[in-house]
């Protein structure tokens, strides 16, 4: 048995002590209790109660330009054909399984790490939201390429301004609410040539390009300034496995205080031209606890827990409509050889093709913590590698139990949108990671609508699940 030594008195830090957003407990402690979630019992038998979400709920799924469009030329494509020979080389060096491994492309493959084509999104736009009609989905998360719109500074492409214009106008077609995302990760060659976002006017550079957006697109409602701001300095400048690459600590963080200044000022510029626009932006927050109360773990869950979801995470949420919560991730702390990069001490029990754990109470801890911020929450992203569907069916039911438990607890969250509707090119890691309820051939651009899409299907089409 581990040496405990010196823990904090239980109670020291008050009733209401958090991972993020929920009590933490001792080891061994229920997470959850049974009484309060619906429809358990406590032999594990599940009664068939249905749990019924607010009307006019929002349902649907998320994709991302570079991801997903392909032919793209920012900062992104300069970056992939520069790394594909390395990034090769080093999958060559860890084991994979077979049913990675057969799949095209490979991760032995140099062309997995190439966006090239993508899933032709940019020309089946059409064939892919028939697809997410046929589900059922009421709406559809998406965004804009900054680099087609701005090609060059202050020159705005309008063959491409139109393409977003049929774009937009086939989701209404088919009834379909879009969620406009502005920035997901991927900038203009010009604007990264500049500094990207450590250059001193990167805010006003991306606040004209949001307004220049809602001018062009004015019958668009719901904006999302920029996806998962923490993430990109984070693996940019410090882990430097995604572009620019280079830095450090220093400029992790300056440009993550520009890109907070970033979001403030686009969201004035665009409430200048219409002060009705709902704008939000979307992060990834994680489900830290502490796993025990010794000193040494306390302090290092309270850094990590305000590094990780994002140290400009209430000023930016201040200067939003909504909060997009973008849940994939749960860490249990504990500084310990053994411990994952030494701080995470997850058990798990089941895992994405990833590696990440498979969690869904943290759904609930997190949005339990966002309530304190009195804004409407929709879920941006959640969802998972899983190339053989074997887990999406139920990581879905369960994440979205979980949800509904949040929103009887007075949680104001008014949509969830599924990451992926596609398979796609999931950014350093290239094609092999499969997210999409569709499955994409990608030698043929053949799709497939996976089993666990239909499973969601009922769930949006009763706008309820069974607790």
């Amino acid at each position: 048995m581990e040496n405990q030594g010196f823990q904090f008195p239980k109670g020291f830090f008050g009733a209401e002590a958090k991972g993020f957003g929920g009590k933490f407990s001792e080891p061994g402690e229920a997470r959850a209790s049974v009484k309060n979630f619906p429809g358990v019992r406590l032999g594990g038998e599940r009664q068939p109660k249905a749990g019924h979400f607010p009307k006019g709920f929002l349902w649907g799924s998320a994709t991302s330009a570079h991801q997903v469009e392909g032919n793209n030329r920012n900062d992104w494509t300069e970056w992939e054909h520069f790394n594909a020979k390395r990034l090769t080389l080093n999958a060559k060096s860890k084991n994979w399984p077979d049913y990675i491994l057969k799949n095209y492309p490979s991760p032995l493959q140099e062309e997995n790490y190439i966006s090239g084509r993508a899933c032709d999104h940019y020309n089946r736009f059409r064939e892919d939201f028939d697809i997410a009609k046929s589900l059922g989905h009421n709406a559809h998360r998406f965004s804009i390429e900054w680099s087609r719109i701005e090609p060059e500074e202050g020159r705005w492409d309008e063959k491409e301004i139109k393409h977003y214009r049929e774009v937009l106008c086939s989701l209404r077609e088919r009834g379909m609410e879009p969620f406009v995302t502005l920035w997901h990760w991927t900038n203009p060659v010009w604007f990264a040539e500049r500094g990207g976002w450590l250059c001193k006017n990167a805010p006003f550079i991306f606040a004209r390009f949001c307004k220049k957006a809602v001018e062009c697109f004015p019958d668009v409602k719901y904006w999302i300034t920029m996806n998962e701001p923490e993430a990109f300095p984070r693996h940019g400048y410090l882990l430097k496995d995604r572009p620019p690459a280079r830095g450090e600590i220093i400029s992790m963080f300056r440009a993550l205080r520009n890109l907070a200044r970033a979001h403030k000022a686009a969201y004035l510029a665009m409430k200048e031209f219409n002060s009705a626009l709902f704008i939000g932006y979307s992060e990834s927050s994680v489900f830290f606890e502490p796993f025990n109360r010794m000193p040494h773990n306390i302090l290092a869950f309270k850094l990590l827990r305000w590094w990780r979801n994002n140290p400009f995470f209430c000023r930016m949420s201040h200067d939003s409509d909504f909060i997009g919560l973008q849940f994939y991730f749960h860490s249990r702390v504990r500084i310990h050889p053994k411990s994952q990069w030494w701080f995470q001490y997850n058990e798990n029990k089941k895992v994405s093709d990833f590696g990440w754990e498979i969690y869904p109470e943290g759904i609930y801890r997190v949005l339990k913590d966002l309530k304190k911020h009195n804004k409407p929450i929709f879920i941006t992203e959640n969802g998972l590698a899983d190339a053989r569907d074997i887990y999406r069916e139920k990581f879905i039911k369960e994440h979205l139990r979980w949800m509904h438990k949040a929103i009887s607890e007075g949680v104001d969250v008014r949509g969830y949108f599924h990451w992926s509707l596609l398979d796609n090119f999931e950014w350093q890691q290239g094609f092999w990671p499969r997210f999409g309820l569709v499955e994409i051939d990608y030698k043929t651009q053949e799709r497939r609508i996976r089993q666990s899409a239909y499973e969601y299907a009922k769930i949006v089409k009763a706008n309820a699940i069974d607790l």
